[in-house]
């Protein structure tokens, strides 16, 4: 079994998981697990894990319409170096800042490769689920798409520093805020646009017709010359946590004027099917 399906029979048992985060008397809860082998590339500071991995959960939050509060990590790790332990909480640190919330502490644990849990709490008074969506609306993102991927390709050609800054993304708590009494769908691109796209599809019974250009990053002009990895990066690879939401046409000025984030249209809600240029969008994207 793998991960997608068994998110579909943990979503049948465990319906309140069914969104980016679970809400409950009107908290958000939310929680992430990420280590070397797939989520920490070589090269990576702790400094940027703790930013990143901190940074996952505020984005569940983010894609709720929820206020940040709190969060706390595990840190799990072959030997204890205070250098890095002190790094890890300082991106932690720096990445609830902006949100609202506070990096609150956590626990460490020994582990034979470096892994990281963690857990984020918000307030989510009017929680946007991913099941509202109505044919006609306009499907949106918000910021630019493809950094996490331009940040791998950066990685493995071993330069490092401009690849951690591109990895430590900005939550889009804020946006979040300000989207949630406009938007009718909602979640974060942790799994990629197209991914998204599917999952909101399936969520609300609908369709997607999206049209190029999409809001790909400027850094994958950095690393790409060929169109079909422009689309790899910015469709389908993920890790960017951006907003991908739904709202009526009427209300998307409104919305763009109360963030403080780009958001831009990318297409329309339908009947039913998800394409790109009037092609079948594949449902695929980030995989643990």
């Amino acid at each position: 079994m793998d991960e997608r399906a068994a998110l579909r029979h943990l979503a049948d048992t465990l319906p309140a998981a069914g969104d980016d985060a679970a809400v409950v008397d009107g908290l958000a809860l939310t929680t992430d697990m990420l280590h070397d082998r797939t989520d920490f590339p070589a090269g990576t500071t702790r400094y940027t894990a703790g930013w990143r991995a901190v940074g996952a959960s505020l984005s569940d939050l983010a894609a709720m319409g929820a206020e940040a509060v709190a969060a706390v990590a595990v840190y799990g790790a072959p030997t204890f170096e205070w250098e890095e332990i002190a790094a890890f909480v300082a991106g932690a640190r720096e990445v609830c800042e902006p949100t609202g919330g506070a990096y609150v502490g956590g626990d460490l644990d020994a582990h034979d490769e470096f892994t990281v849990a963690t857990t984020a709490l918000g307030r989510a008074p009017d929680p946007v689920p991913r099941s509202g969506t109505s044919p006609g609306e306009a499907v949106c993102v918000t910021g630019t798409l493809g950094r996490s991927g331009a940040a791998l390709r950066l990685f493995e050609r071993g330069d490092v520093e401009r690849a951690n800054d591109l990895f430590r993304f900005e939550p889009r708590v804020a946006a979040g805020r300000a989207l949630a009494p406009h938007a009718t769908a909602m979640m974060d691109s942790s799994d990629g646009l197209a991914r998204s796209l599917h999952q909101l599809a399936e969520a609300s019974d609908c369709g997607f017709a999206v049209e190029t250009p999409l809001p790909v990053d400027d850094a994958v002009d950095e690393v790409t010359g060929t169109g079909e990895e422009y689309l790899e990066l910015g469709a389908f690879f993920g890790e960017d946590f951006e907003l991908v939401c739904t709202l009526p046409e009427s209300e998307v000025e409104a919305a763009r004027e109360a963030l403080s984030a780009p958001l831009t249209r990318v297409g329309t809600a339908t009947d039913s099917g998800v394409t790109l240029d009037g092609e079948p969008l594949p449902d695929r994207g980030y995989t643990h």
